[in-house]
């Protein structure tokens, strides 16, 4: 199981267009095949900046989620919108190892 965590920031004024284009991306993205979650954060202190938390069974599935449709069309929708490159880490997840606790 791999677990991406994508830093974002966003200019202040397209916010809510940022918010809109990730949750068609969502939408879709947990219909995916080996998708456990797939959540986007907002900070709660400055607003302009998320965290999106992607959980997949496998390194291949979570390859497989960047050739979609959806996810190419919310890159390129929100290209300009970001104050800055987003950043992506990756993490291994230690527990909870079962898939039905995801």
């Amino acid at each position: 199981m791999i677990v991406t965590c994508v830093h974002v920031e966003v200019k202040p004024e397209f916010i809510d267009d940022f918010v809109q284009e990730c949750i068609k991306n969502h939408n879709e993205s947990v219909k995916e095949p080996g998708n456990l979650r797939f959540d986007i954060l907002q900070d709660a202190e400055y607003p302009a900046k998320f965290l999106l938390y992607e959980a997949y069974q496998s390194e291949k599935d979570s390859a497989a989620h960047k050739e979609t449709s959806h996810y190419l069309a919310w890159k390129k929708a929100v290209e300009h919108l970001m104050a800055r490159p987003r950043i992506g880490i990756k993490h291994k997840i230690i527990c909870p190892t079962e898939i039905e606790k995801w």
